[in-house]
């Protein structure tokens, strides 16, 4: 079994990215309810703030900021692909070892995590999850992918409906 190494501050910010096991499928966007409320009933019992959050249809990224003298990221993130998981149909085309880890063959294992360290990083992991969809050739303006949270930075007034990423 390998060992990953992960900066584990406690309060921290990082920068994620959690895609699925087969990239190019749409199952996230096409199961976006099971999908909020799988995030839903994870942040009731593990609170984070989610600072921005993009959902794509094969991958996501998320900014979390964690509570004070927690840094178990990774619990969140096992909670609700697990909660997600148990809500879809079990993917075709399992192999042997997701059969026999007993896994639905939805998720990647693993996920990419960064932490933030300073105010200039936690800007430029905004700008990129908000701006994905566009590098994605998904969208023109990022205002105008559904699945993001740039819509609640608009109504609160931190960016313009015109913002570009810049």
């Amino acid at each position: 079994m390998s060992t990953y190494r992960r900066l584990r501050i406690p309060g921290g910010s990082y920068f994620f990215t959690v895609g699925l096991a087969r990239r190019g499928d749409d199952l996230l966007t096409q199961r976006i309810d099971a999908l909020r409320a799988a995030y839903a009933a994870t942040v009731r019992t593990m609170p984070v703030r989610c600072d921005a959050m993009v959902v794509l249809p094969d991958h996501l990224h998320a900014v979390w900021t964690l509570p004070p003298g927690d840094a178990d990221f990774s619990e969140r993130w096992r909670k609700l692909k697990h909660r997600f998981s148990r809500s879809v149909e079990t993917q075709p085309g399992r192999s042997a070892s997701k059969w026999r880890a007993r896994e639905r063959g939805i998720w990647q294992r693993r996920f990419w995590e960064h932490a933030i360290r300073d105010d200039r990083e936690w800007h430029a992991a905004l700008r990129y999850v908000w701006a994905n969809p566009v590098k994605h050739g998904l969208v023109d303006r990022a205002a105008d992918w559904e699945f993001s949270s740039i819509h609640g930075a608009i109504r609160a007034g931190q960016i313009g409906a015109d913002w570009d990423g810049t």
